[in-house]
């Protein structure tokens, strides 16, 4: 995958950013996870995901989970769960369409950042999925490049408490309040956690 096109190029050049660019690349980024990349993904409980339609148009969204819910399976893949959400579709249906993705990992206490892109496939039937309670399927990610940012500009942030959505072995996840509204409740699938009255609600 090259790394820069045309437009990337014109604005090196306009700001002779140029030599210092090619030297990032040649020194930064690579295709797959090294061992200290993949210690820093297994470490955090959330990511940004940017996937795009197929109109062209990018969507991002938030990702969260229990730390290490992303799993590197090896130095070129990485795995993560689907739970259940609000049932739009619209970062993993476009990851079923082409499959082309970012994923941003960031610390904010450390201030420390990861860009992974790579391309992306939806398994309904994955050997991974036993090992995430309440997944409705698993994505898997296939690297082409991975490189650290600059930290400069990212604000230092502490965590301050985790979702109660996340699921977790042997414990009941409560569902949203939004899902028991009157304008929603009459079209959830029928599977859908919110419609057991006994489900505690958040």
């Amino acid at each position: 995958m090259a790394t820069y096109h045309q437009r990337s190029r014109e604005l090196q050049d306009r700001y002779d950013t140029r030599r210092l660019a090619d030297r990032l690349d040649e020194v930064i980024v690579a295709d797959a996870i090294s061992p200290s990349d993949a210690e820093f993904i297994s470490s955090l409980d959330h990511f940004f995901l940017a996937t795009v339609g197929p109109d062209g148009m990018p969507t991002v969204s938030y990702k969260g989970g229990a730390p290490g819910f992303v799993r590197v399976v090896d130095d070129r893949t990485l795995a993560f769960p689907n739970y259940n959400g609000n049932g739009m579709y619209l970062s993993m249906g476009n990851v079923a369409d082409n499959g082309n993705v970012g994923m941003l990992f960031i610390n904010w206490s450390k201030g420390h950042r990861l860009r992974v892109q790579g391309t992306a496939s939806i398994h309904h039937d994955d050997p991974l999925l036993p090992e995430y309670p309440e997944a409705q399927f698993i994505v898997r990610l296939t690297t082409s490049a991975v490189f650290p940012n600059c930290p400069r500009y990212i604000h230092r942030m502490e965590p301050k408490e985790a979702s109660p959505f996340v699921p977790r072995e042997g414990q009941r996840t409560p569902v949203p309040g939004w899902k028991r509204s009157d304008w929603a409740v009459d079209v959830l699938p029928e599977a859908d956690p919110a419609l057991d009255p006994e489900a505690p609600v958040v």
